[in-house]
């Protein structure tokens, strides 16, 4: 009999069945992310709000990091348990955790030492230095977790067990949520506050996870490792594409800062933050399902099973045309009410986020398919492809967007750079899909 829920005949059922617990998993991070932003905005003030985007790019390049070792390890894993070598697989994946471990307390380390300069580097005012110092120096603290929670998010779905990954975080954003309101309202802590929420939910995914794989007997579990670093290489390279992605969203977060900023102040700054927290809640859709099929992917890649490959990228191509259209019309017909969380529908805050929201949208009719084709490559251990689509389409396209727009259309080319960038980049991708079908 076999235990390995990865071989089986795919139907459009089962795969979405496989794939809903990473899919509310990515919701759930999404929602206990802009939770943060929420409380702050409404239990401090809108200078408190824009400093966490200020310091954004730091969480983005360790979520970066976390993501290229889980998604381009997850390759090789789940590439090595198709072709039955199990016991090379449990010590690939032991391998890849002690290195998330090893890169996590270096960015801890570092973090701390420049603190200071980093925080001026990326762009704060005097007004919104203390705050932006409060926050990034508690996170910082929960950096090596929340490494280890990006890669057991991403492992427990190759382990056959996306079920545990989805309870954990559950839990990790409920309690995200109630710490919020424990730290921010009821203690005072402000922005402190927010980081230490925050940081108690990567906390939970993490020592649940390291509990889980000590004692596991199943198909995946901890082992005597072996320095491999031929291993480690191709996960960061076959991951490359997903840190390219993250290491670009802390760029273009930047530059956005910097242009709304010289726009319109520390106001325009709040707006953006609000903007792009809730893309990144919005997106999560797409995110989801893309990680929790990639196994799939993988897997089927390994035993060279070409007619359910075939299958499950028709599936596929129907959940994310779908996925798309309801995105776009919550964004564009609920962009309002989601602005009214962070900002009094009197502030100028709100009137700036509002109006761009408007415009912004249209950017969810093509990211779905951006992101599925790059995780889809990643997952058929084409991480050169994957890392030129999503450098294309962020460091090229978007980067490009935000600093010459703005300078043509004012505040309007802000709000057109995202969708600029994805409507190109769809069709690069549509290209890409067709001339690799095979």
């Amino acid at each position: 009999m076999n235990d390995n829920i990865l071989d089986q005949k795919w139907s459009a059922g089962s795969l979405l069945r496989f794939a809903f617990p990473t899919i509310v998993m990515m919701i759930f991070m999404g929602l206990y992310t802009i939770v943060d932003t929420i409380f702050v905005a409404q239990f401090v003030n809108t200078d408190a709000l824009s400093s966490i985007n200020i310091v954004c790019p730091v969480i983005n390049v360790t979520v970066g990091l976390g993501t290229m070792i889980a998604t381009g390890g997850n390759a090789i894993v789940s590439r090595k348990m198709g072709a039955g070598e199990s016991q090379e697989a449990k010590e690939d994946f032991t391998l890849l955790i002690i290195t998330g471990a090893v890169i996590g307390f270096l960015i801890l380390s570092c973090g701390t030492i420049w603190i200071d300069k980093i925080i001026y580097a990326l762009g704060a005012s005097d007004l919104l230095f203390p705050y932006c110092k409060d926050y990034l120096m508690t996170l910082l603290l929960f950096i090596p977790a929340n490494v280890l929670q990006t890669l057991f998010s991403n492992l427990f779905v190759t382990a056959g067990k996306p079920e545990v990954g989805f309870g954990l975080s559950v839990l990790a954003g409920v309690a995200n949520i109630i710490l919020d309101y424990v730290f921010i309202a009821l203690c005072g802590l402000g922005i402190q506050g927010a980081a230490l929420g925050t940081g108690f939910g990567y906390l939970i995914p993490t020592v649940v996870g390291l509990a889980y794989f000590s004692r596991s007997k199943g198909t995946l579990s901890f082992t005597r490792p072996k320095l491999k670093w031929a291993v480690i290489k191709e996960s960061c390279f076959n991951g490359s594409s997903e840190m390219v992605s993250q290491l670009a969203t802390a760029i273009t977060t930047f530059l956005f800062n910097n242009t709304m900023m010289d726009l319109l102040g520390e106001n325009g700054v709040a707006a953006i933050t609000i903007i792009i927290y809730s893309q990144f809640l919005l997106n999560t859709l797409y995110i989801g399902y893309s990680m929790g099929i990639a196994p799939v992917i993988g897997f089927i890649y390994g035993n060279k099973n070409n007619v359910q490959q075939k299958k499950v990228f028709k599936i596929s191509m129907g959940f994310i045309a779908a996925a798309s259209v309801l995105i776009f019309s919550v964004s564009m017909f609920g962009g309002s009410y989601i602005v009214r969380l962070f900002a009094e529908d009197t502030s100028e805050v709100y009137q700036i986020a509002a109006n761009g929201f408007t415009i912004f949208s249209v950017s969810f009719l093509f990211c779905g398919l951006n992101n599925f084709t790059s995780a889809m490559f990643t997952a058929l251990s084409n991480g050169k492809l994957s890392a030129v689509l999503s450098f294309l389409r962020t460091f090229g396209l978007l980067a490009g967007g935000i600093l010459l727009l703005p300078r043509i259309l004012g505040i309007t080319g802000v709000w057109l750079a995202v969708p600029f960038a994805e409507g190109i980049m769809f069709v690069v991708s549509v290209l890409c899909l067709i001339h690799f079908a095979k």
